[in-house]
């Protein structure tokens, strides 16, 4: 999974810090463009897959190695050829195994993620965003914050409470097809663009610009890996 430093190139960065500051001309509102590589850890989903792994790990030496055969001669008994302590061991380092290799590949996770725990932990990681850039505090109360989760490929569009006040679901619903829309024709920098342009003439309807409006904060894409 690419990380969210390597998925905008340096190019990219400074056409959407362009296109922040060119939004921005046009609105008192701020804009803050910000691109996760995952916005949860899904500590849950690693487990279940270490016991799968752990499970066909145990399948494949039961095939492999066990054999119950009786002894030669008279009177012997019945060992296979895998006791229990082999059993044991095979399962808990499978499932060391299977955890460990599911933390460093992400795509192994996939399975074992619902897409609801998917959304509150982009709307989790999304609040928690909005918090960390300032998006919340600035002088009028009309910061904008996009926010990208990479691995989940989900997209939340959160604004202030005067932005809150003034534009609803429908309005970020088109800033967030916006984005989703150039990832998918494999240009999501120009997505990412047209989705800040797109807030900005939403904004200057209801947020002019002001006469000694200042610009609070960087216009650069945050980057969270």
């Amino acid at each position: 999974m690419r990380k969210a430093s390597q998925f905008f190139s340096e190019d990219d960065r400074r056409a959407i810090e362009r296109a922040v500051a060119a939004a921005e001309a046009t609105t008192t509102a701020e804009i803050i463009p910000v691109v996760a590589t995952a916005s949860g850890r899904y500590d849950r989903a690693e487990d279940l897959f270490g016991v799968v792994f752990a499970l066909l790990a145990l399948a494949a030496a039961w095939l492999g190695f066990q054999d119950i055969a009786a002894p030669p001669g008279w009177g012997g008994t019945h060992e296979p050829a895998l006791g229990l302590v082999s059993i044991l061991l095979i399962v808990f380092f499978g499932f060391v195994a299977g955890a460990a290799l599911a933390a460093r590949v992400a795509v192994l996770r996939l399975p074992f993620i619902t897409r609801r725990e998917m959304q509150a932990e982009v709307e989790r990681s999304a609040a928690a965003a909005f918090q960390q850039f300032r998006v919340r505090g600035t002088a009028g109360a009309t910061g904008i914050l996009i926010y990208i989760s990479l691995y989940e490929r989900m997209v939340r569009v959160l604004g202030d409470d005067a932005i809150a006040a003034r534009l609803g679901q429908s309005d970020w619903k088109e800033v967030r097809d916006l984005v989703i829309r150039g990832i998918r024709e494999d240009e999501p920098a120009q997505g990412l663009v047209c989705a800040v342009e797109k807030c900005g003439a939403l904004c200057t309807i209801h947020f002019p610009p002001q006469p000694r409006d200042l610009n609070e904060l960087s216009n650069a894409l945050r980057i969270i890996d």
